[in-house]
């Protein structure tokens, strides 16, 4: 059995108690217009193209020739970030089927292939290595996206590999599966990482293609299960960081507020632009300034006034 990943990170201390190992299963439901993880969003292995890493057609160019579907040519003159004149190639994405063979020959690995496959031997194997850093830290493994649960198979029986030699575990989900694929995780899974992105479904579905129903239900299930959660909100600009909104999530959390051991509000970042440029999509996203200190503060208090644990992440 394999699964594919986009990138394995360790010593990681954002995704769960302790220092742990967050394995990142590509392929989600969800198209959240601020994703800072593009590239985890479809399931196919694909292509990308880091600009900074590119040393330019006149000084390279072996992706040229390459392409047996004729998808790359020379671009126009540009400047790089230090001043000098580059031609970079142009991928047309419409043509590549992504086969890879443009990122082998690239020396400067600014043309890269984003998704792996690797068995379940693989990646304990690489699990394993950071177990002493579990031990000392009260961590363990996080199994994160896009959406792992996607990924159903796969991701059950990591959880049960990693149960099975005594190491903590922890879901990273959207909640948008069918419940029957969370049950199934259910007993090897000692934390859930649940986001909630926006109370309102009909808004929910405009900004990330989905409604909100079954992310609620299934959270109201893994609560009544005997689940653990950390809360995920991030808060989004014009979308979900109003007073108003946030008495919406007060409300809900409440609901289940036995199963939760932290809610963590994250703040709205850029970082996934440069991610979504690498992608080559040439497609609209969503950008806006970062939520103040200050909104962050109020959004925080206004949740432990109502006996909330919460933190800012």
């Amino acid at each position: 059995m394999t699964g594919k990943l986009y990138d394995i990170q360790g010593f990681s201390v954002q995704d769960g108690p302790g220092i742990r190992t967050t394995v990142f299963l590509k392929g989600c439901p969800l198209r959240c217009a601020w994703c800072h993880s593009p590239e985890s969003q479809e399931f196919p292995t694909e292509l990308n193209w880091m600009s900074i890493r590119c040393l330019g057609t006149d000084s390279c160019g072996l992706c040229l020739n390459i392409c047996a579907n004729g998808a790359i040519i020379a671009g126009s003159l540009q400047k790089t970030a230090s001043g000098a004149d580059v031609i970079y190639p142009e991928v047309d994405k419409s043509k590549c089927d992504n086969c890879g063979a443009c990122a082998s020959a690239c020396k400067a690995a600014a043309l890269y292939m984003c998704g792996t496959d690797y068995t379940l031997d693989e990646v304990m194997r690489r699990i394993e290595r950071d177990v002493p850093f579990y031990e000392d830290s009260g961590g363990g493994i996080t199994i994160s996206g896009g959406e792992c649960l996607s990924q159903s198979e796969f991701t059950l029986e990591l959880l049960k590999r990693c149960k099975a030699i005594g190491v903590h575990t922890a879901v990273d989900t959207t909640g948008f599966v069918p419940w029957a694929t969370i049950e199934s995780v259910l007993p090897y899974t000692d934390l859930f990482l649940y986001d909630l992105k926006c109370m309102d479904s009909e808004l929910h579905k405009q900004v990330t293609g989905v409604p909100n129903e079954l992310i609620l239900d299934n959270a109201l299930k893994i609560a009544d299960k005997g689940g653990r959660f950390w809360i995920r909100i991030p808060v989004i600009p014009r979308l979900n960081d109003s007073e108003e909104h946030f008495t919406l999530y007060r409300d809900f959390l409440l609901r289940i507020r036995d199963a939760i051991d932290i809610v963590q509000l994250l703040p709205y970042h850029k970082m996934g632009i440069s991610k979504h440029d690498r992608l080559l999509k040439h497609e609209k996203i969503f950008v806006a300034s970062p939520p103040s200190d200050e909104l962050m503060d109020s959004r925080k208090r206004q949740l432990e006034a109502a006996g909330l644990p919460v933190r800012v992440h």
